[in-house]
Order: C-alpha cells, then structure tokens, then sequence
C-alpha cells in the first residue's frame, strides 16, 4: 500500500508490518492493565497496642466505606486484639507464660505511650465513649459486618500456643503467602 506523508512524498507501507505491531501493542497494554493494582486495601496489624489496632479498624472501616475492599492480617502481638478468652489448659510451659503475660482480651490492650499499668487505656476508652466513638470491639464488629476481610497469621498463633477456642469467631487462618497474594493485588498495603 502506498501512502503520503505530512511533506507529500508517498512511502510504501506493508500493512501486514503494521497489523502485527498493533497486535503487540494490544498485547502489551493488556499485560500492563492486568498488572495494576485493585481498589483493595491490605493491612497487616502486628501491633497489639489499643491505639495502634484502633487505627487499622478506622482505616479498614473508612476503606470499605468507600469502596474498597480491605484484609487485615493479624500476626504476632496484633492477635491479642482478636482474643475472646485466654485458655491455659492444653499449653506447654511457655505459652502458659506467654498467655499470662499477654491480654487476656481486646479490652486488655494497653495504649503505646502513657499506658501507666493500665491507666492510659481507661482514660483513652473513655474518652472515645465521652466523644461518642465506637470502642475497638464495636469497630470489630462494625467490620465484619462491612465485609473486612480478617486474617489470622497461623505460624503466630502456633508459635504463640493461640487455640481457635480463643479467638473470635469468623476469623479466617491463613499464612504469609495467603496473605502475600491480598497484598500483591492491593493499591494501599499499611504495617501498623
């Protein structure tokens, strides 16, 4: 085929030439808008401090309250946030150590900063119940009503001697790689 261009000289085109570096532009566009992130917000919450877990359900529940969809990964000390009980019985010696030192519920967790053997804590809740804020275990229950999709890290909950009978129900076990693949395909991933 023969075409002009903008000066007016005719140039020989091989339509065939062009059809195929279309297609492989096609192609590479597809790859790359595949490739991009979801409206999807991932957040592993290994602290297990009250303020700290309070501010990944703010962020959960605000998230899916604009349309995105949000996992919370719950590893190490953030698994505190999600006990119901603490069970001794079935436990070696250390994690009945490590139980009695830990909360025994998400009403235990101290505050990061001015916790004053539990002081910080009780004045942060009431605070937050002065002001007409949700309590943390409201804020739970808020989220698994919105959809929030929560994670319990298992290699913690083994290494920590953390049984099912005591934890929330509705939590789903998973591991880093079931965790990884929420985060991979996420547009904001947040370590609190």
């Amino acid at each position: 085929m023969t075409v002009s261009d903008v000066t007016g000289k005719e140039k020989t085109v091989d339509l065939e030439v062009i059809q195929g570096r279309l297609a492989a532009l096609e192609q590479r566009l597809e790859s790359l808008e595949e490739g991009q992130p979801e409206d999807k917000v991932a957040l592993i919450i290994f602290s297990g401090d009250l303020d700290r877990v309070l501010a990944g359900f703010i962020i959960a529940t605000g998230a899916v309250a604009v349309g995105q969809e949000v996992s919370m990964f719950f590893t190490f000390w953030g698994l505190n946030a999600l006990k119901k009980k603490t069970v001794l019985s079935g436990k070696n010696l250390l994690e009945r150590m490590m139980a009695v030192m830990s909360p025994n519920d998400s009403r235990s967790l101290p505050v990061s900063k001015m916790n004053y053997f539990g002081v910080g804590a009780k004045m942060l809740r009431s605070m937050m119940k002065n002001k007409n804020v949700s309590s943390l275990e409201e804020m739970i229950e808020m989220a698994r009503e919105m959809g929030v999709k929560m994670l319990a890290c298992e290699m913690s909950r083994d290494v920590l001697g953390i049984s099912d009978e005591e934890l929330i129900d509705g939590l789903e076990p998973a591991g880093v790689a079931a965790f990884l693949g929420e985060s991979m395909t996420s547009r904001t991933n947040l370590f609190i």
